[in-house]
């Protein structure tokens, strides 16, 4: 598949068949992390694979309750958002996060090393490159499942969910989860209830002034 063919397919997946992924395909996409921009040069980041659903149940067991009161906050605080499409999305996508993580039937955790500060207390900006690394990394492995015909959703964990899991995964103090990541093979009886933003880069690249 060309490169700008793989950027078009890349989508969020949030609906999964039962079909199976292998090891090997598994760990080909992951792999593609490793070749993402890392601010230190050392590339640590680190997996975790769960296929057993009774282990990913206890992984996401706080996912429920956290995003129900997301979605009530949000549908109150965006009930007369003016973007119809963003709020089709969120509408579509908020109640499928605990099932999306376990329908894949993969959960992967990336942890990333977090060094010198906490992740959400940088004293400037470049106090998030860690993270920043981190999230290149991900975007490598949406594309690199979009390119072998797989899809991806992520979730961030908010609220105590990340340091449930570093505590049931014995994942080092200075190491932290990037997102819950569901691999499968998508579920082409679904298509999701929004379109795609069709955006001009002509529109929004401009020459010395905004």
């Amino acid at each position: 598949m060309e490169f700008y063919d793989v950027l078009e397919r890349r989508r969020t997946v949030r609906d999964f068949s039962h079909k199976e992924v292998s090891d090997a395909l598994l760990k080909k996409v992951l792999a593609a992390a490793f070749c993402a921009p890392t601010n230190d040069h050392l590339h640590q980041l680190e997996f975790i694979v769960i296929r057993d659903k009774n282990r990913i149940a206890e992984m996401i067991a706080p996912v429920a309750g956290n995003t129900e009161a997301i979605q009530q906050t949000y549908i109150a605080a965006e009930g007369h958002a003016v973007d119809e499409d963003e709020l089709a999305m969120f509408e579509d996508a908020l109640p499928k996060q605990q099932r999306m993580l376990m329908q894949s039937g993969c959960l992967v955790l990336p942890f990333f090393r977090q060094r010198g500060c906490p992740l959400c207390e940088p004293g400037e900006q470049s106090g998030l490159n860690y993270f920043a690394s981190a999230w290149a990394a991900m975007e490598n492995i949406f594309l690199a499942a979009a390119a072998e015909g797989l899809g991806c959703a992520l979730r961030i964990p908010i609220a105590g969910e990340s340091a449930h899991v570093k505590k049931l995964v014995g994942a080092p103090e200075d190491y932290e989860l990037a997102c819950f990541l569901a691999v499968g093979w998508p579920d082409e009886t679904v298509r999701p209830p929004f379109r795609r933003k069709e955006i001009s880069a002509e529109d929004r690249i401009h020459e010395d002034r905004w």
